[in-house]
């Protein structure tokens, strides 16, 4: 329950920033959200890097470098395309993670089913012109690019960070990132409406610090792996909160693409023969 609340937390938070899009667009979304997360991790982890080696920190710059990367561009996605399709793309990260190098007929029996699951997407389309709009489909890709770039730089940083010290410092760098890029959008629509602050610090607690705190309780009660086909659950929530926030309808055909997505990113976590590289700092990082 701990694990699927994080989930709900999550994807519901990200479907109330794409409803404020409109005044403050993706980028400047993307902005203070992550200035917000940063803030409260900063101030809730108090992380001790003194000490840290130059290898440390160049894995915590790769974990930033790779929320940067997620936020900016699974906002840019979620502003032309359905949030629950934008999610599923983008899950096609950690699973290109799981299947790296594989040489198991099982394996790409997944990937297969991933892929026929986008197929079911784009051949599904959304909207009055009947296609996924092609600038959000990249952006999910490219989403997905740099999730899996942050769960390889997360599990190579390891135990080098003392629990979520990385994580919070690797937050603070991607808002240095981002921040500069989207303050122009941010500060112009904080001027016409300033409860913009309070509702994008809202956001970064749905987002941040309400799912890393349930996850890490759940972590101790659950297997890595159990906890990690259950993350695959969130382009169904996503669905779920798209709907209900956005309005965002799916056909049948896009559902079930949808969940063709999530068995095939849930068979190869549940069937990996190796430990999961996802950690719980890696799992829902962005959202």
């Amino acid at each position: 329950m701990l694990a699927v609340l994080a989930i709900l937390s999550v994807q519901f938070g990200n479907a109330i920033a794409g409803s404020y899009f409109s005044e403050v667009g993706p980028l400047g979304a993307a902005a203070l959200r992550l200035g917000f997360a940063a803030v409260i991790l900063i101030v809730a982890v108090r992380p001790q890097v003194r000490g840290w080696s130059r290898q440390t920190w160049v894995g915590v710059g790769m974990l930033g470098l790779g929320l940067a990367g997620m936020n900016v561009l699974i906002y840019q996605a979620i502003a032309s395309i359905p949030l629950g399709v934008a999610v599923t793309i983008e899950l096609l990260g950690p699973l290109a993670v799981a299947v790296a190098g594989t040489r198991r007929w099982r394996d790409l029996g997944w990937v297969a089913l991933a892929a026929l699951g986008i197929v079911g997407l784009w051949l599904s389309g959304n909207g009055d012109d009947g296609a996924l709009a092609l600038v959000g489909v990249l952006a999910a890709l490219g989403a997905a690019a740099f999730w899996a770039l942050y769960i390889v730089a997360s599990a190579r940083l390891g135990p080098r960070a003392r629990g979520v010290d990385g994580l919070a410092m690797a937050m603070l760098v991607a808002a240095i990132i981002v921040v500069p890029l989207g303050a122009v959008p941010a500060s112009a629509a904080v001027v016409l409406d300033p409860m913009l602050l309070v509702i994008f610090a809202g956001i970064a607690v749905l987002t941040s610090a309400v799912p890393y705190a349930l996850e890490f309780i759940a972590l101790k009660r659950m297997p890595t792996r159990v906890f990690g086909v259950l993350a695959s659950l969130g382009p169904a929530v996503a669905a779920l909160a798209g709907l209900l926030v956005l309005g965002q309808a799916l056909g049948l055909l896009q559902l079930a693409a949808i969940a063709a997505v999530v068995i095939a990113c849930a068979g190869a976590v549940a069937t990996s023969p190796r430990p999961p590289v996802v950690s719980a700092e890696a799992v829902l990082p962005h959202e």
